[in-house]
């Protein structure tokens, strides 16, 4: 499994998406620290690159480069290696390229310019939310057959976490605001990987006002010791959970 792993790992590391990825988050990175006199805003205004950027990156490139190893996974199933190894062996590869990816591109600036609690933060947020969308890429890419379908069910989940969730969660706030809402928030929160680190990077920047009206809440709950081990543990979660699906799919599926 670990020289499967790594076969996959250096494959992808040459891939010139991968490389222009990393490209990409330097060049952003750079840019906004040397316009920006504060680094606090900076990393801010990076904030924004790590929640939109980096989920639809991992989705998009992980879903395309299922199906188009396909063949070598298939190759790889004549060996006596059982599907579990190989699928966990593909996510093992493709999860750490993407997360070298990150860390080279949004890493190096933020050691540089801005290297503190709330850049380390950005850091492990931004790794975590890679594997999570690259977890869940892999369930909708093992659900359908169809590259098409695959791709186009990636970019939905998409612009379902980044943009409907939010508005969705907006209509509750606003339909049932005469009701105490603070629990029904955050637990609806949890549904949502983008919003957990949103609101984890944000309360690390002491930037809560910026949430809304919903920031107290969020403050007492997520600024304790409890809220952040919640966060971390809910995270992980959005990782093993579609990655365990994906397994039992995989295992039941006809190749």
């Amino acid at each position: 499994m670990l020289k499967l792993s790594k076969y996959v790992l250096y494959d992808i590391l040459r891939n010139r998406v991968v490389l222009a990825y990393t490209a990409f988050l330097l060049v952003v990175s750079f840019s906004l620290f040397q316009m920006e006199e504060n680094s606090s805003k900076a990393v801010l205004s990076l904030l924004n690159v790590v929640l939109i950027v980096v989920p639809l990156v991992s989705l998009v490139f992980s879903t395309i480069h299922w199906y188009n190893s396909y063949e070598f996974v298939e190759l790889m199933l004549t060996q006596p290696v059982s599907r579990k190894k190989v699928l966990l062996s593909e996510f093992a590869g493709i999860g750490s390229s993407l997360v070298t990816a990150y860390l080279v591109g949004i890493g190096i600036p933020v050691l540089i310019y801005h290297f503190d609690a709330t850049g380390l933060a950005l850091l492990l947020i931004g790794s975590l939310l890679t594997l999570v969308f690259t977890s869940i890429a892999f369930w909708a890419s093992i659900k359908s057959k169809d590259k098409a379908r695959g791709i186009g069910a990636a970019l939905m989940l998409w612009f379902y976490f980044a943009l409907i969730f939010d508005g969705l969660l907006l209509l509750i706030i606003f339909a049932f605001g005469e009701y105490p809402l603070e629990k029904v928030i955050l637990t609806l929160s949890s549904f949502n990987p983008i919003d957990l680190g949103r609101i984890y990077l944000m309360l690390q920047m002491d930037v809560s006002a910026l949430m809304g009206y919903t920031g107290a809440t969020y403050k007492e709950f997520f600024g304790s010791f409890g809220g952040m081990l919640y966060t971390f543990g809910t995270l992980l979660l959005w990782i093993v959970v579609p990655l365990l699906l994906s397994i039992r799919s995989f295992s039941k599926k006809d190749l």
